[in-house]
């Protein structure tokens, strides 16, 4: 049993060190997010930073329509990059966790 409980902290050493590479990685992963008319971009990590903004000019004639563009198209991006985020750390973590009676549902 003493074996079986070192196994199982040598694994979750084994997946926290993947979780921690894995989040390292996601540095580098960007991801687009464009409005329907293509003025606004916002390039974003699978991290949730934000790399770059690209406005066309006409948006910094109407600073209305600027603002809700950046708030809209923000939101999409980071919801995008939140889901990449999550599915990649819960695979790894999935992938590394011991096999638990009760916890199989526990990483979808």
């Amino acid at each position: 049993m003493f074996g079986d409980m070192m196994g199982m902290m040598g694994k979750l050493k084994e997946t926290q060190r993947k979780v921690e590479e894995t989040k390292k990685r996601l540095d580098t992963v960007t991801l687009e997010e464009k409005t329907p008319d293509g003025l606004l971009t916002v390039v974003i990590t699978a991290n949730r930073k934000i790399k770059e903004i690209q406005i066309d000019d006409s948006l910094l004639q109407d600073r209305e329509q600027l603002e809700d563009y950046l708030i809209l198209t923000l939101n999409k991006a980071i919801e995008k990059a939140t889901q990449v985020n999550e599915t990649e750390l819960a695979a790894v973590a999935k992938e590394g966790m011991p096999n638990i009676p009760g916890m199989d549902g526990f990483f979808k």
